[in-house]
């Protein structure tokens, strides 16, 4: 399986935005990918309004999303914000392509460092998992990482290989703890790891911009390939069979008592 990270820089114009998705995915593409991952908020940056953004999934700019993926025949996730009832919105990673058209809504809400994401965003509640080729996807968003038990439960759903979209928060030890956590989640789950992030904007404020360093890590914890800072198309080929390999040497998931 053959999967693609795009480690892009979102802007605030979800059209311009949109730009960047059908280029990214088209180099994908090309490059033999199945499924093509985008960071969170791929739809619009972080440090302005969301509401004026958000969009149902059956609105006009996934709906443009999934055209992208229809047409190249890919499956393609992409982070996104949608209404809720609540006069908030969801941090949603969309997930299109192949017949397949529907949303993550992030679980865990980045009320850290400074910055309280609850404010405007309302939480999700379900873990998610969504098939391509016989391999079974799980998905996170971001502060999600930190939060093992999340990934877990992703593989007790049959998941080997886990997706997170992030649009990581820079600051002092933050890019030693994406590295760490990224490696710490696919060992614990004995998974394959595929963290795509924002990449670095050099935006100042409290709002989590991106500070790049997408990673793939194996499920024994290796990183298996790890962007830079800057804008960066990382393909690689994953093999769920090395998961079942993997969770038979380290049965983790299978001892586990809590």
């Amino acid at each position: 399986m053959r999967v693609a990270l795009c480690q892009i820089s979102s802007g605030d114009d979800p059209a311009a935005n949109l730009a960047l998705v059908r280029d990214w995915t088209a180099r994908a593409a090309a490059g033999g990918a199945a499924v093509v991952v985008f960071p969170e908020a791929t739809q619009c940056r972080f440090g302005v309004p969301l509401g004026p953004v958000a969009e149902p999934v059956d609105g006009p700019w996934a709906t443009a999303v999934r055209a992208v993926a229809d047409e190249h025949g890919v499956v393609v996730v992409a982070g996104m914000f949608t209404p809720d009832p609540s006069g908030r919105v969801r941090n949603t990673l969309l997930v299109t392509g192949r017949g397949q058209h529907f949303g993550y809504d992030k679980i865990h809400l980045f009320d850290a460092f400074g910055f309280t994401e609850s404010k405007t965003v309302a939480p999700g509640t379900e873990p998610i998992t969504f098939t391509v080729d016989d391999v079974v996807f799980g998905l996170a968003t971001c502060y999600d990482i930190r939060f093992p038990e999340l990934f877990r439960a992703l593989a007790a759903k049959g998941a080997t290989a886990m997706i997170v979209g992030a649009s990581w928060g820079a600051g002092e030890g933050k890019l030693e703890q994406w590295d760490l956590l990224c490696r710490a989640r696919a060992l614990d789950s004995t998974s394959w790891v595929l963290a795509c992030g924002q990449a670095f904007a050099g935006i100042e404020g409290p709002a989590p911009t991106g500070i790049g360093h997408s990673t793939v890590a194996g499920p024994t914890g290796a990183v298996v390939a790890h962007a830079g800072a800057d804008p960066e198309l990382v393909v690689v080929d994953i093999d769920p069979g090395v998961v079942e390999r993997v969770r038979e040497t380290i049965p983790v998931l299978a001892n586990r008592r809590l």
